[in-house]
């Protein structure tokens, strides 16, 4: 969305964001290109935002906030559904058009783990702030396919996934432990299932006691993969906090491969993860366990190894990045792929096309 609010400046136009007060943001460079205004949010006491109690903390004054802005040509939204529905109510009160981002389709999470009561309300939810936009932003044919599904009326703009390639690159300081080691960098759900990797380190490690794994970032099975890490000695594995993009590509950078999976057949399999992507853009080849759709870009691409959701399947992978590194040309390749196909600003420039077109047709609001 950060790329997405330049490309519309950068296009001329006056670009309002509201979001939420990140918990030490003073400390941070302050953007003036666009307008931003925050406004804290109830989080947890990792300072996440989870639940949609938590979410409600933002949607609520959002409400007000929508209403008391002066009238934009087009407004852009992104998950939770909740959101989306706030959205879309004020617009149709205001007469104005708005475009639904789907980065994912959250009841499909859901699903994976929650009551079917609540998938239900999630879907109903999530439908309605879909079927009410004027465009929908999708991040790949997979996601295309579902918001059809869930009722979109209009335009579907299948506008890709991207990253920074200015920030996750092949040039830069990378991360040294003086050890081989894998990483999982990003959010750990259930829905990844990165607990697969957890178990096929510790086949690893009984032929390659020299090799590490690293997880950085955060999420809801964040605990559960600690405790199977408690099987290896102490420093076999790391968890490592959420960080900033630059300190991320550090990590990435000094892997000897990165790790990303997707558990199969819990109704998520059209999910592409943006680790696999900053990993490219950084020159460092993925092991991706999980569905197939995304194990075909792994492959076709030559991004890396794609394999089955299997332990056996992960840990011959793991043996065969850590047994033969990835030598400077390799990585070179991987970036430069990177490069051309998955650059933010490319991903943003599509998007913004669709958004600046939504802004000049009616609402539907039906």
């Amino acid at each position: 969305m950060t790329a997405l609010a330049h490309a519309l400046h950068d296009r001329g136009a006056d670009v309002t964001v509201l979001t939420t007060a990140v918990p030490g943001a003073a400390s941070h460079p302050i953007d003036r290109t666009v307008d931003v205004r925050r406004v804290p949010v109830w989080r947890d006491d990792a300072g996440y935002v989870r639940g949609y109690l938590q979410y409600l903390s933002f949607d609520v004054p959002l409400l007000l906030r929508l209403l008391a802005v002066e009238r934009p040509d087009v407004v852009v939204v992104e998950p939770p559904p909740t959101t989306g529905a706030i959205v879309r109510l004020v617009c149709a009160i205001r007469r104005i058009p708005y475009v639904y981002y789907a980065a994912d389709i959250w009841s499909d999470a859901a699903a994976t783990a929650a009551p079917k009561l609540i998938v239900r309300a999630v879907r109903a939810v999530e439908g309605w702030a879909i079927r009410g936009s004027a465009a929908v932003l999708s991040v790949t044919d997979g996601v295309t396919l579902r918001v059809g599904e869930l009722g979109a009326r209009k335009l579907i703009a299948t506008v890709g996934n991207g990253v920074d390639t200015s920030t996750f690159s092949l040039d830069g300081p990378a991360a040294d432990l003086a050890a081989p080691y894998l990483l999982y960098a990003g959010t750990a759900s259930e829905v990844q299932g990165a607990a697969v990797f957890v178990e096929a380190f510790q086949r690893l490690f009984e032929d390659r006691p020299d090799a590490r794994l690293v997880f950085l970032g955060h999420g809801s099975d964040w605990k559960h993969l600690q405790d199977l890490a408690r099987a290896l000695p102490p420093g076999a594995v790391r968890f490592l906090p959420r960080a900033p993009a630059a300190v991320a590509a550090e990590w990435l950078r000094g892997a000897t491969a990165t790790l990303a999976s997707i558990r199969p057949g819990e109704g998520y399999d059209f999910a592409r993860p943006t680790k696999i992507l900053a990993s490219a853009a950084c020159g460092t080849p993925v092991i991706f366990a999980g569905a197939e759709a995304t194990g075909a870009l792994v492959t076709d691409a030559s991004l890396g190894w794609a394999v089955g959701y299997d332990v056996t399947e992960v840990e011959r992978a793991m043996a065969d990045a850590v047994n033969a590194p990835a030598r400077p040309e390799r990585r070179s390749r991987i970036a430069a792929w990177a490069a051309d196909n998955v650059s933010i600003r490319a991903v943003a420039e599509r998007a913004s096309d669709v958004v600046i077109g939504a802004g000049s047709r009616e609402p539907n609001h039906r």
